[in-house]
């Protein structure tokens, strides 16, 4: 297993951590097999997306935040409940394959770390089979 750590800046942001990710399977040295990227923390997620222009993360976090706005009377304490929904609605992990020792993505595809309560420390950890 190989972990990626990352500092958020903002109270929700996308960042494109594909390099991140073919960086830590080149680590691993498999030609061939399915990789797992994990994020182990319930108020952030990954996702698959456009990386080629920076509007669709920008259009997909205005309508996150549309949707599910940061104080609508939630009852959790710490304050951070849409951070928990928005995570829930994302999800934790992706799969992708992987060949040639790189992932295998369609041309317009990154993979994003999704966060929706920082900025903080996050792990993520990527496990390939």
């Amino acid at each position: 297993m190989e972990n990626i750590s990352i500092h958020t800046s903002r109270r929700i942001e996308m960042i494109d951590i594909t390099r991140l990710v073919n960086q830590a399977i080149g680590k691993i040295d498999i030609q061939e097999g399915i990789c797992t990227v994990y994020c182990p923390h319930t108020t952030a997620g990954l996702t698959i997306n456009e990386n080629a222009d920076p509007d669709v993360v920008h259009d997909i976090l205005m309508k996150l935040n549309s949707l599910i706005p940061a104080h609508e009377g939630y009852r959790h304490l710490e304050g951070n409940a849409d951070a928990h929904i928005k995570s829930t609605l994302v999800g934790q992990s992706v799969q992708l394959i992987i060949a040639h020792n790189k992932l295998q993505l369609g041309t317009w595809q990154g993979v994003y770390f999704c966060e929706f309560d920082g900025p903080r420390h996050r792990n993520i950890w990527i496990q390939v089979t």
